[in-house]
Order: structure tokens, then sequence, then C-alpha cells
């Protein structure tokens, strides 16, 4: 078979579908991309501007790190990142307070990590090294950041996957895409289809079955994709949904090993900025934590958008399963009223319009994004390999810093389709 006349049908038109249709269409292969919903991006989800004032994003909104394949594809398409500024505020149940920097047993934490040599789980080294009373609030403080930033279970998350991000702090940098992720999957997405790539958007995948070296895709609605190869790019409890041929079947039991969370996102436009202007030393505020039922909120600050994100991430996220995205904007309301003290009618007078999704809640999602366990690595070498006419892609089979990032479905995209064309 000549280069030219290779099919790869892709499974996924996400972050590291459309960035595996791009490099394989580059090197002048056919490929066709099949997507469930009726839009490409997948858990990057934008929302319209003309109901928030700006591009808002339901789904993925920062980039987080370095980012090297983001800020590369930026550059191609002529997009700009705005830093992430401003300051993190608390509130204990009784006053708003700026977040301290420093914890007095920091130095303690980073020499446990330091010697660490053997992978254990997050509650497990708390356990080991911080099981003392003086260490609880550290021991909180760090178990809300891996439920809460890391959507993980501090019982089965891997502490040497998070070492480096707690070895700086959890300060490392963040950015906005100026006009949103939206534009990035515009830009991708256009540029897969003027290298001749076919987008098909609404075909759910249900089966695919392999004979004689041939593969066949079959799709909820009938239609069938013969090809030569698949790559699967959709997130990890789908693949258990998927009829798949033995050797892929067999591969696939390694995803026990990588966590896989969730994200309930609420976002409220009000009429005006109150928070503002109830408390001026709030001007330069990006985050917000508490111990409300909505515990992480944020601004759009240097931007002075009146609008706040609420954010509920991790294995408590199943106390509001029976919640709608109405309930659940309810309990952000109720959340905003109980940190500001103020009555819950005035903080909904004010609310012009507002969305939440609880990513558990999608079908083509089940969840936001997948975490390290201690077994995560071995398991991702499994699923990585490019044995076999069935191909598995996107953030949960990143290995570098970032899992679960937006950075590590297109670098993993980007790798997938390296490995097919260098077989």
């Amino acid at each position: 078979m000549s280069e030219t006349s290779q099919h790869i049908v892709i499974v996924g038109a996400g972050a590291a579908g459309l960035m595996a249709a791009r490099e394989l269409a580059r090197a002048g292969r056919k490929v066709t991309v099949l997507e469930a919903r009726g839009r490409c991006g997948g858990r990057i989800h934008p929302l319209p501007a003309e109901e928030f004032g700006y591009p808002a994003a339901g789904g993925a909104e920062f980039v987080h790190g370095e980012a090297p394949v983001t800020r590369g594809l930026l550059r191609e398409a002529g997009l700009s990142l705005q830093e992430i500024e401003g300051e993190q505020w608390s509130f204990d149940g009784t006053r708003l307070s700026r977040e301290a920097r420093d914890d007095p047993h920091e130095a303690e934490l980073q020499a446990a990590l330091r010697d660490l040599q053997d992978d254990l789980s997050v509650a497990d080294f708390l356990r080991r090294h911080f099981s003392g009373d003086e260490y609880a609030p550290m021991r909180h403080s760090i178990e809300r950041m891996v439920e809460g930033y890391d959507a993980a279970d501090p019982e089965r998350a891997s502490t040497l996957a998070l070492r480096e991000e707690w070895m700086d702090g959890g300060h490392a940098p963040q950015a906005r895409i100026d006009r949103g992720y939206g534009t990035l999957i515009d830009f991708l997405a256009a540029d897969c289809r003027r290298l001749g790539v076919t987008i098909n958007l609404g075909c759910v995948v249900t089966a695919i079955e392999e004979e004689r070296g041939e593969v066949t895709v079959r799709c909820a609605g009938g239609d069938r994709h013969g090809c030569d190869s698949v790559i699967l790019t959709v997130p990890l409890p789908l693949l258990r949904e998927m009829t798949l041929p033995a050797s892929a079947r067999a591969r696939l039991a390694a995803i026990d090993d990588i966590g896989f969370g969730n994200v309930i996102k609420i976002l409220l436009r009000f009429a005006r900025p109150w928070w503002r202007e109830r408390h001026h030393e709030l001007a330069g505020m990006t985050f917000l934590l508490s111990e409300q039922k909505i515990p992480v909120w944020w601004t759009q600050y240097p931007s002075q958008q009146a609008v706040l994100t609420g954010w509920f991430g991790g294995p408590r996220t199943r106390e509001l399963d029976r919640l709608d995205a109405q309930e659940l904007i309810e309990a952000g309301l109720d959340s905003l009223a109980g940190i500001f003290k103020l009555p819950r009618e005035d903080v909904a007078s004010e609310l012009v319009t507002a969305a939440a999704t609880n990513w558990a809640h999608d079908p083509f999602a089940r969840g936001a994004y997948s975490w390290a366990t201690p077994r995560t690595r071995e398991a991702q070498a499994i699923l990585a390999r490019a044995d076999g006419l069935v191909l598995f892609s996107g953030e949960a089979l990143y290995r570098g810093r970032d899992m679960g990032t937006v950075e590590a479905a297109l670098a993993s995209g980007a790798e997938t389709a390296g490995m097919i064309l260098r077989k």
C-alpha cells in the first residue's frame, strides 16, 4: 500500500483528534474524523459571546505551565495569550482574606517530596509524613488542591505525578487565550479541512471491527467506514462502551489504572461587578476559595467583566449528581450569598445570564479529565503502543507534567500521528 492511499479514521474531533488529523494530512494521508457531537472541540466548549459579553468557556479555559505545543499553535494562528494576574482570596466561614502563600511547614513538605523514592497515594503520603494535628491545615490545603484543581481522589492520586506541581508551590504560570480556546479549535479544524481532512459531525461510533488487516468503523446511525487504522481519542469512560477488536480490548484493561475526574462549572454574568463595589479590596481578585457547596470561584481579571465562574472538582461532585443545570445555578447563587453574607435574593436579582455543566452528565465526556495514580505511567505505556490497527490517544495518555490539559491532548495527538508515520 502506498503511503498516500493509507486511510486513517480518527474518532473524536477534540484537541487530540484534530491535532493528529492535521499532522497525518500534512504527510499526505487520507484522514476521516468522526465526531459524536454537532461541533468540534470536545471538552473545549465555547459559550455565546453575545450572552456573556466575551468568549466564555463552559469547558477548558486556562493554558497551564509552559505548554510549548499550545503556544506554537497560537503563534501559527496569530492568537495571543493573557497571563493570569491578580490575587487569591479565601473565605473561612467568617471573613474574606488574602491567601497567604507561605505555609509554616512548607520546608518540611519540600524535603519529604525530594526524598520520596517509591510512589504512593497522596493520602498515604500525608498519613506517613504529616499525621500530627499541627499539620491539619496543610493536609486540608493539599487535599483541597488535589480534589479541586486536579479533580482527583487523594486516596488514589499519585504523589510523584503531583510532586513538580507542589515543588513550585502550585504556582505554575497560567494564562488565557485572548479569544478563548474555541478560536484555537476553529483554526485547527479549518486547517484540517484545507488539507483535505473529512470531518463528519453527529457520528456516534459504536464498534470497530478488524478482519484480515482491514478495519471497519461502525456508527450508531448505520454508517460504516472502512480504513487501514483507527485512532481513538475519546475520553476514557467512553472507550468501555465501544465494541473493540480483541487486541485493543486486551490493552483496554489498563485504563483502570488511570484516574478520571469530574468537574462542575458554573458561569454567572451579573448586571454589575457587585463584589468589587461592596469590597473595594477585591479589585484585583482572581481566585476565591471557600468551603461552600460551590467552593472555588474566579473572575476574568484583569478584564472587568461582571462574570464569576464557579468550580467544583473531584469525587465529591457526586454529592450534586442529582442537580440539573438550573439547580446548579441556584447552588452557585447560594454559595456566593454565603461567602459575601448577602441575602440570596440580592445576588439573584443582579443575574443577567448563566450556564452550568456537570461534565459527568455529558454523554460524550462522562467527566472532565484524567489524573495519575501510582500505576498510571505503566498503563499509559501499554495503551500508547503502536502495535495493532487500533491506537489510543488523548490527554489521558500524555506522560509529561500537565496531564489532563489541552496541551496534553495536543501533544498526545501529535505523538500518535508520528507513530503512524514512522511505521
